[in-house]
């Protein structure tokens, strides 16, 4: 499957089987009609032990890529989680930011050219100027060695109110003004906060270099949310709707179907389901990639 089938839509590590190594995931991938996988690296010891890879360990990942002809073009960096860039803690910014280095480096190595960036300034703790600064300096950093290095760095729509749209992201491009600091909208996340997505869109779209397509739950006056785990066609996300509104736009850039099926009784028809499902919704909102 080359990355250049239209239309691409790539699939979201966590979606596959657990424990399975690349050339299977890249395999799996293949078979079940998907252009590329997404990576992650999140706050878990295993997964963020993949920055410290070996040579050897990153030769064989690439000899999965040409073997197999699926891509890894991105990584969804979500180890901010745990060590915030916004931390009001000096140890755990320097964490952060020695993460963010080992991301980029991990990057130029295997030939990713997208590292997806969580938008929080702190996450399980409670934020404040000083964590905004924090985080704002962090990024300034980080598009800084991304940009000596020719890897992009985009921003997630997040499920937290600091990055929850297109609109917050430009606010914070204005302030880090460089081509390689870009955002990667969840439509899942930007509807459930109840923004207009056609807006939203219309409005960041020179800066968009990928969307996430999951479904999601709107917050309520009583209700925080559902920001994963929603089963396509159950939540509020009008698909056909921002594919006919990209289709508008002219948008000709990857998807990624994000899904946390890896524990499913059987993961794999769980991808091939939600493929076949949403070149449905394209097809319904008369996107045409080409």
């Amino acid at each position: 499957m080359k990355f250049l089938d239209a239309p691409p839509i790539g699939i979201y590590e966590k979606a596959m089987p657990k424990g399975s190594d690349w050339p299977v995931k890249l395999k799996t991938a293949r078979d079940a009609g998907y252009s590329f996988v997404e990576m992650s690296v999140d706050e878990t010891d295993e997964r963020l032990a993949r920055l410290d890879w070996t040579r050897n360990q990153r030769k064989d990942l690439i000899n999965g890529v040409l073997d197999t002809g699926v891509p890894i073009p991105s990584i969804c960096l979500s180890g901010h989680r745990r060590f915030p860039l916004g931390s009001e803690n000096q140890d755990e910014r320097e964490t952060a930011l020695g993460i963010m280095r080992k991301a980029i480096e991990l990057a130029v190595d295997l030939g990713i050219r997208n590292i997806q960036l969580a938008g929080y300034d702190v996450y399980y703790t409670s934020g404040n100027a000083e964590t905004r600064k924090n985080f704002l300096d962090g990024l300034k950093q980080a598009v800084s060695w991304a940009s000596k290095s020719q890897v992009m760095l985009s921003m997630e729509i997040m499920d937290h109110p600091l990055m929850n749209s297109i609109s917050r992201f430009l606010e914070y491009a204005d302030k880090i003004p460089s081509p390689w600091f870009t955002v990667y909208p969840d439509v899942g996340n930007l509807s459930a906060w109840g923004y207009d997505v056609e807006s939203e869109f219309t409005k960041g779209f020179h800066k968009i270099v990928a969307v996430h397509l999951k479904d999601t739950k709107a917050v309520t006056g009583v209700f925080g949310g559902q920001f994963k785990e929603v089963p396509f066609g159950e939540g509020c996300v009008d698909f056909p709707h921002l594919f006919s509104v990209l289709n508008r736009l002219g948008y000709k850039g990857p998807f990624v179907i994000e899904m946390w099926t890896e524990k499913a009784g059987d993961p794999i028809a769980e991808i091939r389901k939600a493929r076949e499902w949403m070149l449905k919704q394209m097809k319904r909102g008369g996107y045409s990639p080409l």
